[in-house]
């Protein structure tokens, strides 16, 4: 059965037939638009369009095949919205009711993927441009399905039934009730209203706390001597006066590369205090109406504040369970932390005399250490890191661990020359559990951050079929007359790290989508490629000023910084709140779940592949307890079955006590 006939039946189960004509006329579009696709790669040449087997994920559509696709998405989730709100309530059913928005979820995915992702990726602007208007389009579809009141009074009533499903199911109906609910739906109208209108208060504030910072223009202007340390490729990339001094913005990579790279102390210094002072008063009025809005914003759906808000559904749970954990985590390295700082100190004062030792110099003084330590010359390394060689290792790596086998996919239509494709098969069966794709070499118009992308999720329909996942690792390597530069250390750390999204992906077998992939449980989500891969003042500051009231962001900083940064005090005149955009928008009261992730998969690699070596049975075990089952179990219950005990913070010390400066 065909994706467009899965979901035409889908449609007729649950709707009124009389529709059906119109109903198959719009099917018929979504076909048009496969064919289309296809047409165009017999006329080329080519094989084949899309994966084997896997013909939902079509990954170079043009700009009018997005809009279109998009009209026909909208339809046909509102159609079936539409059915599920029609059941007779003396009729309500599993198969009636959560099914069909369960399937309609997971079919859906490709195609809404198909639609906003070519803005990230395409080389074309009219087809990022249509990309970009489908996403708003379909953000406000979404968002208008998740305030139905006709849809949300016929899955209530059906979860107040308490019938017999299975526990994936109940988790998943558990989902449903909870997006109606956290949108206001169990309130009464006028509450509803507030809730609107504070999430539309929240948004534009978290956008204004960014453009004021996306808007500041200061600029900073120094010397060749005062820039002695950074590479001559750095300071070519710079605007230089007429006096030949160099202008440096204050945009994070030229920051990170003065505070790391710079000799000089006083120049370090003085970026540091410029960094830090931007947008000042303006920022710090604008994140205390925010914390206000959010806090009341929570109180209306029933959370003490913002942060019980935020934590409910994940690992950690509540505020306190986070402060404990960063603070035991804190109090148990303060011992290693300040010889480390001592010997930084004694470092800088034989290298710079008697200046006094500050936040600046932490950069630059670690990465001192490492290459006095280990003889290295981190520029240098670059020349055994080839890409044709870190690739095939992560690949080798990944299939002894997880019994896995990578396989090179050609013929394919990708939207890019330097595009690759890969299928994944269980090495034992055969079986194949899925695809991915590699975009790995930076372009004009392409986003810039590397990232992990999940095409379509793992999913199994009430007919039997299996949808396999596909996922898209977007990297952002060099080339250099059309060559890839060999990569930097930190960019191989990255790739594994990025490759652990990939093999999580892959490896998950949740029967619905909504489990499937990269949608767990986010203070999990780090853990497998943290495990592969093998910061505390901003994660205290963001859970308090979300789980208290009338914080004086100001004060609270400078009682956390000396005692967390073992007396170094802030960087003078700066108040880190004015520019700390994480706690604004994407990771509000949860920036200490990085952290978190990094602890336990410390925990899980020491107990379980202590010896540095691929353990191919742990490795299995890993990939069918905790990497299989995703986001249908709680992610607690899963590590714990994993581990036989529940998870430990003693790895993650231990290990930064082993491998102290």
């Amino acid at each position: 059965m065909t994706r467009s006939e899965c979901l035409q039946h889908q449609i007729l189960t649950h709707a009124q037939r009389h529709e059906t004509e119109d109903r198959t006329s719009e099917e018929t579009k979504i076909t048009q638009i496969q064919h289309a696709k296809q047409q165009k790669t017999k006329e080329t040449g080519s094989d084949q369009t899309s994966l084997p087997g896997c013909d939902t994920v079509c990954v170079n559509l043009t700009a009018k095949e997005i809009l279109d696709l998009v009209d026909e998405i909208i339809s046909i989730s509102t159609r079936v919205h539409d059915a599920v709100a029609l059941v007779p309530l003396n009729k309500l059913s599993y198969e009636n009711v959560v099914l069909p928005l369960a399937e309609l979820e997971a079919r859906q995915l490709p195609l809404i993927q198909c639609c906003v992702v070519p803005k990230m990726l395409s080389p074309h602007d009219n087809v990022r441009k249509a990309s970009a208007e489908a996403e708003l389009k379909i953000d406000a579809h979404l968002l208008s399905c998740r305030k139905r009141e006709d849809v949300y009074r016929v899955i209530r009533i059906y979860a107040a039934k308490g019938e017999s499903i299975s526990p994936e199911a109940k988790r998943y109906l558990q989902c449903l009730v909870r997006d109606f609910e956290h949108n206001g739906l169990n309130l009464t109208a006028t509450k509803r209203e507030e809730v609107d209108r504070l999430r539309n208060e929240i948004d534009e504030l978290s956008l204004r706390y960014v453009q004021n910072l996306n808007e500041d223009s200061s600029c900073l202007f120094f010397t060749e001597a005062e820039l002695a340390g950074l590479p001559l490729e750095f300071l070519q990339s710079l605007d230089k006066t007429q006096n030949k001094e160099f202008k440096l913005t204050l945009e994070s990579n030229h920051v990170a590369a003065i505070l790391e790279l710079c000799k000089i102390a006083k120049t370090r210094k003085t970026v540091a205090m410029a960094y830090g002072k931007r947008c000042g008063d303006a920022n710090i009025l604008v994140l205390q109406k925010l914390v206000q809005s959010r806090h009341r914003l929570a109180r209306l759906l029933g959370y003490a504040h913002f942060a019980d808000y935020a934590l409910d559904h994940r690992m950690s749970k509540t505020s306190t369970r986070v402060i404990r954990f960063l603070e035991d985590i804190s109090s148990n390295l303060t011992d290693l932390a300040s010889r480390e700082l001592s010997f930084l100190k004694d470092l800088k004062r034989k290298e710079e005399g008697e200046l006094p030792f500050g936040v600046e110099d932490l950069l630059f003084y670690i990465k001192r250490v490492e290459e006095l330590q280990f003889d290295l010359d981190f520029g240098d390394i670059r020349q055994y890191f080839p890409i044709s060689l870190v690739l095939p290792g992560i690949f080798k790596i990944c299939q002894d661990l997880f019994g896995i086998k990578i396989e090179e996919v050609t013929e394919i239509d990708v939207w890019y020359y330097d595009v690759r494709a890969f299928a994944v098969f269980d090495s034992g069966s055969g079986k194949l559990l899925g695809y991915f794709y590699l975009d790995m070499f930076s372009r004009e118009g392409k986003f810039s951050q590397s990232c992990v992308v999940a095409l379509q999720n793992n999913a199994l329909f009430s007919n039997g079929a299996c949808q396999i996942p596909v996922a898209l690792l977007i990297a952002q390597l060099a080339k250099d007359g059309g060559e890839a530069v060999p990569l930097g250390f930190s960019e191989v750390v990255n790739l594994f790290h990025e490759f652990g999204h990939v093999v999580q992906h892959i490896c998950n077998r949740a029967s619905f989508a909504r489990f499937s992939g990269l949608r767990v449980d986010p203070d999990f989500r780090e853990i497998p490629s943290q495990l592969l891969e093998n910061w505390q003042v901003n994660c205290l500051f963001d859970q308090k000023i979300y789980s208290d009231d009338d914080v004086d962001f100001h004060q609270l900083i400078r009682s956390l910084h000396p005692k967390v940064m073992l007396g170094l005090p802030v960087v003078e005149g700066t108040n880190p709140a004015s520019c700390f955009t994480r706690a604004v928008i994407g990771s509000e009261a949860t920036c200490y779940s990085r952290l978190w992730s990094e602890v336990y998969a410390a925990d899980i690699f020491a107990s379980q592949f202590g010896d540095g070596h691929p353990n191919l049975y742990n490795g299995l075990q890993f990939r069918d307890k905790v990497l299989a089952p995703g986001g249908g179990k709680e992610a607690m219950e899963l590590l714990t079955s994993f581990l036989g005990r529940e998870p430990s913070t003693e790895a993650y010390i231990e290990s930064r006590s082993k491998y102290s400066l």
